[in-house]
């Protein structure tokens, strides 16, 4: 691993610890801090999708322009400020101010995919964005358990200060890393335009429908295990490390595999998360499923992968940002919905969501590009 990559693992390895601490509680604390209605919360979740949505086609553009270094910066310190401005806030607005301003932070995907697929090296593109991701879910597997703790026994707007100073020390690392040389292409003979890339966008469609599959059970899960199924914080917070964990151990296990039949297989896991949230009756049963949803986070670099052998590498960054925001504007449409199927029956989002898994398995099975290099 070359120092940049080294500096990008120890910021993501922090920055997943100090997230972890809060981020899965957010539902629950707009719940219990704020008394908001479920479908109430189902609105804030998809109004921070949205501002997770905005930018990311803009900073993919930025990064192909001016560099991803600069983004990356910007993204880590605005992140601690937001995070902050969450703790402090003891009225609503100021809070919602404070989390749609990490919404915004999601803009660093697109230019942090870019950096580690430049500086990846001997790696394959597959290998190098799901190891990436497995340095933050293993930042993230001890963040859960410790914001439950600190929740149960001091208050849950504790953890956002708490994170708060692991960030500082993250802040720290992202600083140390390198520039990169700016992607150009060859201006006599341009690519092709990502509108007039038909497999492309046809992956683009895949995408969407499989992201939305996956994430429809997962919104108001948090609100399901405290208020239906009975769980405290602390055992919450439990079930969130395993699914930490899982991120992490999932990313690493689908680095090596295949891009497009690793997918397929990653909605599978999630389809066994959505049946034992359902059907479970016990914290060992709840915290395997969220275990097994790892494979959402793990499927995610594995279509990014198979993107990246269909553009140019002057259209890296604002591939990446597309992608980004199909998964984003998902983000803005499901939370609504599943608050709104929470209210009718808190049970009838898990069937729904594993027949719609089914269909995008045969989807993306038929539509995914199907030749991908893994080298």
């Amino acid at each position: 691993m070359n120092r940049n990559l080294l500096f990008i693992a120890l910021a993501q390895l922090l920055w997943g610890f100090g997230e972890g601490m809060f981020f899965n509680f957010v539902p629950i604390y707009l719940d219990n801090q704020f008394l908001l209605d479920k479908d109430e919360i189902g609105w804030a979740l998809g109004a921070f999708g949205f501002a997770m949505a905005i930018t990311h086609i803009p900073a993919g553009h930025l990064a192909d322009r001016i560099g991803r270094r600069p983004l990356l910066i910007f993204a880590w310190a605005l992140g601690l400020v937001s995070t902050l401005v969450m703790g402090f806030a003891r009225a609503l607005p100021l809070f919602l101010i404070g989390y749609f301003g990490y919404g915004l932070t999601a803009f660093v995907a697109s230019p942090l995919s870019s950096y580690v697929t430049a500086a990846r090296g001997k790696w394959s593109v597959g290998t190098v964005l799901s190891l990436s991701s497995a340095t933050y879910g293993m930042g993230m597997v001890l963040g859960p358990v410790t914001g439950g703790w600190i929740g149960d026994h001091y208050e849950l707007r504790m953890s956002f200060f708490a994170a708060a100073v692991i960030f500082v020390l993250s802040n720290l690392f992202i600083i140390f890393v390198g520039s990169q040389p700016i992607d150009h292409h060859d201006p006599e003979a341009p690519p092709p335009s990502l509108r007039s890339n038909q497999r492309f966008i046809i992956l683009m469609g895949v995408l969407g429908f499989a992201i939305f599959s996956m994430y429809l059970a997962q919104p108001l899960t948090p609100n399901f295990l405290e208020g239906v199924r009975g769980l405290s914080l602390s055992q919450t917070g439990i079930v969130f490390t395993m699914g930490a964990l899982g991120n992490s151990l999932m990313a690493i296990l689908f680095s090596r595999t295949h891009p497009r039949q690793g997918f397929l297989f990653a909605q599978g896991l999630v389809i066994l998360f959505a049946v034992l949230i359902w059907k479970g009756s016990s914290l060992p049963i709840f915290a395997l499923g969220y275990f097994l949803l790892g494979g959402f986070r793990a499927g995610r670099p594995l279509v990014q992968a198979q993107a990246r052998e269909l553009v140019h590498d002057s259209q890296m960054g604002v591939t990446y940002g597309i992608m980004e925001t199909i998964t984003s504007i998902v983000f803005i449409l499901t939370p609504p919905v599943a608050g709104i199927l929470f209210e009718l029956d808190p049970m009838i989002v898990y069937p729904l969501s594993i027949g719609l898994l089914m269909i995008s398995i045969v989807v993306s099975y038929l539509f995914s590009p199907r030749k991908v290099s893994h080298a």
